[in-house]
């Protein structure tokens, strides 16, 4: 992942300096006279689940904005502000901010957080790794583009909340089994649809080396032009074995994901005569509020629909 760039002194100097400053943050209505649980969220998937579970109880700070990348991103004075009175810390974990070096513990460390009050939803995820072009390996982050993943995810935020406040405990239980007979039947529908696909068509090809976890879990044969998203993306070099690997499996289409640079898909499908699937996917974030995806259970759905698509489009 990218190296993270962080100057906390200059933050705190700003929030300190400058409190009235403000931030486009994503809030849940404050419920007048009702003591909410002051929750901050590393980005919008986990902001999602939050709010579905939590609801009217829980008052949730995004940090990560739509379109920005989660891996490098850098807190400004009003997620400093609500983090020194936030009560739940919610992260990813699996380095997708940046590992315990990175900005969010860095921000924890700002506030003086108490770890005790942490949840990494990815707890219970095996992780898989990615290999750079010297072969080191590091943590790929993207779990929770796997709805399997997503049902750990949903698990480990329940008990977090309910652990954090127990008077609510029966509220935050009901919710969460709710949701997670939801994502259940989606993903029951990955299985399905996923079976359906002929063997022959069962490759997928995208940017980035995000979608492991889903190609691992439902059998996919995964292609891509850069595993670790550097500064090199979509080098001569990636796009040449990209171009390789697509000649020799023949996929249906390529993908490209909603928050990247499409010249060097464009360029493999130049090459090598294999069409890109249009609309993009979704990785790292949900859609823009209002817009499709705009909810991870949508986001699942979403990337479900036009990814079996694609891989079906020559199937007799």
């Amino acid at each position: 992942m990218k190296k993270i760039k962080f100057l906390f002194p200059v933050l705190m100097l700003i929030f300190f300096s400058c409190k009235n400053e403000e931030k486009k943050s994503e809030h849940t209505p404050q419920t007048e006279n009702v003591e909410q649980l002051k929750v901050i969220s590393s980005f919008s998937i986990l902001t999602d689940i939050i709010k579905e579970i939590g609801k009217e109880k829980v008052d949730v700070h995004n940090l990560v904005p739509t379109g920005t990348d989660p891996h490098e991103y850098a807190p400004v004075p009003e997620d400093i502000k609500f983090a020194s009175k936030a009560d739940v810390f919610v992260y990813n974990g699996l380095n997708l901010e940046g590992g315990n070096q990175g900005w969010f513990f860095k921000l924890l460390q700002t506030v003086r957080a108490d770890k005790n009050n942490l949840i990494k939803v990815s707890e219970n995820v095996k992780p898989l790794y990615l290999s750079d072009k010297k072969g080191e390996k590091e943590i790929n982050p993207h779990s929770f583009i796997s709805p399997v993943v997503g049902l750990e995810m949903v698990n480990s935020i329940a008990k977090g909340l309910i652990t954090a406040d127990e008077n609510n405990a029966d509220f935050y239980k009901k919710n969460s089994e709710k949701y997670i007979e939801k994502l259940k039947n989606i993903e029951k529908k990955y299985r399905e649809e996923f079976s359906k696909i002929p063997e022959e068509d069962r490759v997928f090809v995208a940017s980035e080396q995000a979608f492991q976890y889903l190609t691992e879990e439902y059998n996919l044969k995964e292609g891509f032009i850069w595993a670790v998203d550097t500064e090199e993306n979509g080098s001569p070099n990636q796009i040449k074995n990209t171009i390789s690997f697509v000649k020799e499996n023949n996929p249906p289409v390529l993908f490209v994901e909603s928050n990247v640079d499409t010249r060097p898909m464009k360029t493999v499908s130049q090459e090598t005569g294999i069409p890109v699937y249009a609309p993009a996917i979704f990785s790292d974030e949900l859609g823009k509020p209002g817009k499709e995806a705009d909810t991870y259970l949508k986001y699942l759905a979403y990337n479900l629909k036009h990814i079996s698509k694609g891989l079906t489009r020559n199937a007799k």
